[in-house]
């Protein structure tokens, strides 16, 4: 397990806090763990998991960019 940090374009309000927490939520092999303005970490069980949550953000309207968070 790792943990994936996520650098997300384009949040304001609550609602698009909500909705990236419910687009990560819904990535196999995803636990969130944190969601705040811009940001979200994300636990992954393999590698190319990061994609997938890139691409569950970018389906809800958002831009993001991935990075293993160091042990």
């Amino acid at each position: 397990m790792q943990t994936v940090v996520l650098q997300i374009e384009g949040m304001s309000c609550g609602h698009c806090l909500n909705a990236v927490n419910r687009a990560l939520s819904g990535v196999p092999g995803a636990e969130v763990t944190s969601v705040q303005m811009g940001r979200a970490e994300v636990v992954v069980s393999s590698s190319g998991v990061a994609d997938a949550l890139v691409g569950a953000i970018a389906a809800a309207g958002y831009r993001a960019t991935a990075a293993v968070a160091p042990e």
